[in-house]
Order: C-alpha cells, then structure tokens, then sequence
C-alpha cells in the first residue's frame, strides 16, 4: 500500500511517515483511480531548500557536499590524483581519466626504455597528479567535471 502526499502528491511507501520527496507528514493514501501528478525532482519543489535562506542561494560551505545532481559516471579527484603521484610512470592516471594516448606515451616510454625513460615518466606523472589535486585539471576525457 502506499500514501499519497498532500503537499507535493508524490507517492511514498507506506512503511514511510514522512514524504520523502519534500518531507511533509504523511496520513493520506492514494485512492484507486485517483491521478497521481509525476513526482518531481527535490530541486525543482517550491518550499524550503537546503543552503537557501531567501535571495540567492547560499554556496555550500568547506567539507560540505555541493547542492544538485551528481554525475554517476563522474571519477574521483583523489583517485586520479594519486594514482598519478603513485604510478605517474606507467600512465595509470591517464587511463583512468580516459586519456588513453597519453597513457599509453607514458607507459612506452617507462618500458622501452627498459626503466631508464621512467624517471621523465614519473615527473610528468607527479606534475599532472598534483595538477589534478589542485584542480588545475578538473574534467576526463570526456568533459565531465571531475568529483571530490
């Protein structure tokens, strides 16, 4: 069974007391027949949303989350950071980002040069991990922003 909210008419599980589209009290169910608007996203609700206190929205504050949407797909900041400090030389960094022509300059270079290239690998592998940390590089392959 589920029930219907009176503020926003998202349809929630009955196990639920408060909605959890917009967090209004729950007692009303939905009757057979009855149109459900679509539910929308939280974002999208008119009410109070989390860091706006009137005007323009407030930036969320250091170590918080930022507000909105994240991307799945996203990869993490701190991974291809360390990974570009840790095993710079062998392009793990670049395969992991999607950059796989550099990657791939990185590893031939550390192996055909049987370790003796690793050691320009390694600096050009420590020099973009911590370009990465520091946001100067900030997006993959693709274009997508990087996460923290």
């Amino acid at each position: 069974m589920a029930k219907m909210c009176k503020s926003c008419g998202t349809v929630v599980d009955d196990s639920f007391t408060n909605c959890t589209n917009c967090g209004a009290l729950l007692d009303a169910q939905p009757t057979q027949g009855q149109v459900v608007p679509p539910q929308q996203p939280m974002y999208n609700q008119p009410g109070p949303t989390p860091g706006y206190q009137g005007g323009y929205p407030q930036q969320p504050m250091m170590g918080q989350q930022p507000m909105g949407p994240v991307d799945p797909n996203a990869k993490s900041k701190m991974a291809a950071g360390l990974l570009g400090i840790f095993l710079g030389c062998f392009g793990v960094h670049n395969f992991y980002l999607g950059y796989t022509g550099k990657a791939i300059a990185q590893l031939l270079i550390t192996l055909l040069t049987c370790g003796i290239g690793a050691f320009v690998s390694e600096v050009w592998g420590l020099i973009e991990g911590i370009q990465i940390l520091t946001g100067s590089i900030n997006t993959d392959a693709q274009g997508r922003p990087l996460k923290d």
